[in-house]
């Protein structure tokens, strides 16, 4: 338990950069927006897929319209929308729209099963979802709760079919109607955004970022007169890496509005599509994640494209090793490359390297940068709660008005991560050397990280066990190149059903889950390890895969 752990002395560190003042009382919306007036006429979004260019005033005008047309369809604030898109404008109107009326986005991966998106839908008390017509089949099933709404945003289905309304109804209003949006007394912890993560143990879990988390956190990245990560109001930001991750959503479409840059929107990678963008629209920032950077490196087609517009080069999601970092760097000889570390639950970004800053510092090949400003960190020995100094390993925990509020209808799970004293505690171990950069080195949590997708084992675990031939199961990650991590399931078979095969297990949980959740092998065991308590013992199995010896 984070609350019960004792310290005698805190060995507190923070931010190289000095503390910087917060706007935190303005809700999110105000905040991305706020100068509106000197910005109005920049490109604030381009949609790759179709070129087409909307504006700053283009997008605060029509997020302000589809705000006014979700509260004609019934949207209450603090009720909840789930957005179920690929990176896309009618995202971003959605997202903003939500904040607009004091609602609640929450968002899901359009490839997640029926199931898995019924599943959030339930835990969020979903009242609308956004999305294509090509995923109406897995939500039309909630449609039989009468509280359910769905808005298509490319429909063709039946114009008689009541079970939905056009996205573009919500936008076609008359100029004047836009100044009839309910008066939403924002307050700032209220929550705007609820992704979902499966913490540092179990079940997926709704995260409840406020308005005031999320512009503490934007802003101890972009503002100031040194910012930590120097986004320009001239900068091509690509968001390849999906909205409905809270790393692209935070630090790539918020920390670009606020910084009035431009943000060219695509859909979904493909290296040669990637290289194309790139060399079309003179993209200046790319976030990325490990394997998108692996891609880059294995290309043979760089050479074909004018890349040389990158001036930075960003990763998170998982850690990205230093031979990758070092052969990126070699292609890449005008941008900076450099790591972030963050996590749902810290709103999320806890370390960015400050290669990024307006003036940068060197940093090491392999850091994940220094604590962002206006936050606390320190490094505690998991087993005794000890605060300990530069160079030692320990569970990383991390303070501040960025962190979020809580994990919804959990109060047990929230006070398992958040002391009384508000420190995070992240299941992550890693140490803080005598340059103040943070290294991370292994994780206490369960959490699978496939190319920064979370797979929480608990969820492939609890449908393993609802297969009539196992009486028992264990998932645990397994190292690879391209994803940098893939679940694998350890299974006791049930007593007679010697016939049971790996094929027939995975098969059985591909229909069930998103592509990534899938089992890569299957290792049948006599039993599983298990501490007297009946916690399962991963490190006992993990063990056992990195001797080569998995039975």
């Amino acid at each position: 338990m984070a609350s019960s752990k004792q310290e005698t002395k805190e060995i507190i560190f923070k931010s190289k950069l000095p503390d910087i003042y917060i706007p935190n009382h303005l809700p999110l919306h105000s905040y991305c927006f706020e100068n509106l007036s000197q910005f109005g006429s920049r490109p604030c979004l381009i949609n790759a897929p179709t070129g087409k260019v909307y504006t700053y005033h283009d997008v605060q005008l029509t997020s302000r319209k589809v705000a006014s047309g979700l509260h004609k369809l019934g949207l209450q604030q603090g009720e909840v929308i789930m957005i179920l898109l690929p990176n896309s404008p009618e995202f971003v109107f959605s997202f903003l729209a939500a904040s607009y009326l004091g609602a609640v986005a929450t968002a899901a991966n359009p490839f997640f099963t029926a199931s898995e998106i019924g599943k959030q839908a339930k835990s969020s008390n979903t009242k609308l979802i956004i999305t294509q017509q090509c995923y109406y089949d897995k939500v039309k099933d909630l449609l039989n709760n009468n509280d359910h709404k769905v808005v298509l945003v490319d429909s063709s289905i039946d114009d008689n079919n009541n079970d939905h309304v056009h996205f573009s109804t919500l936008i076609i209003q008359e100029a004047d109607e836009n100044d009839h949006l309910p008066d939403a007394k924002i307050q700032p912890d209220d929550v705007v955004a609820l992704p979902y993560s499966s913490g540092t143990t179990g079940l997926p879990k709704g995260v409840m970022l406020t308005h005031k988390g999320l512009v503490s956190s934007i802003a101890q990245q972009v503002d100031g007169e040194n910012p930590n990560l120097y986004y320009r109001s001239e900068d091509v930001i690509l968001c390849v890496l999906p909205l409905f991750h809270i790393y692209s959503l935070n630090s790539v479409l918020l920390c670009g509005l606020r910084a009035k840059a431009t943000i060219l929107l695509m859909p979904k990678f493909d290296i040669n599509s990637f290289l194309n963008l790139v060399n079309k629209h003179g993209v200046t920032v790319a976030p990325v994640v490990p394997p998108i950077v692996l891609a880059i490196a294995k290309s043979p087609d760089l050479n074909k494209y004018d890349l040389s517009s990158i001036r930075i080069l960003k990763s998170g999601g998982a850690p990205l090793g230093k031979e990758l970092e070092d052969t990126v760097r070699t292609k890449f000889p005008n941008a900076i490359l450099g790591q972030g570390y963050g996590m749902t639950e810290a709103g999320p970004v806890l370390t960015m390297s400050l290669a990024f800053a307006k003036e940068p510092l060197n940093v090491k090949a392999g850091a994940c940068g220094t604590v962002v400003r206006n936050a606390e960190m320190k490094i505690v020995d998991p087993d005794t709660g000890k605060s300990l100094p530069r160079n030692q390993s320990g569970e990383i925990c991390i303070r501040g008005d960025q962190i979020m509020k809580g994990y919804l209808n959990d109060l047990e799970a929230t006070e398992r991560t958040i002391d009384k004293e508000g420190w995070l505690y992240t299941g992550d171990i890693g140490y803080i050397d005598e340059d103040d950069e943070l290294f991370i080195v292994d994780r206490l949590k369960e959490l699978i990280k496939y190319k920064g997708f979370q797979v929480a084992p608990a969820e492939l675990e609890a449908l393993l066990l609802s297969h009539p031939k196992i009486s028992d199961a264990a998932v645990v990650p397994m190292k690879d190149e391209a994803a940098g991590e893939v679940p694998v399931a350890f299974v006791v078979r049930s007593n007679g059903y010697t016939d049971l095969t790996q094929d027939e297990i995975k098969h059985f949980i591909s229909k069930q889950v998103v592509f990534y959740k899938r089992i890569n092998q299957v290792f049948f065991i006599d039993a599983i390890p298990k501490s007297p308590s009946g916690k399962i013992l991963r490190k006992d199995l993990r063990a056992k895969l990195a001797a080569g010896v998995p039975h």
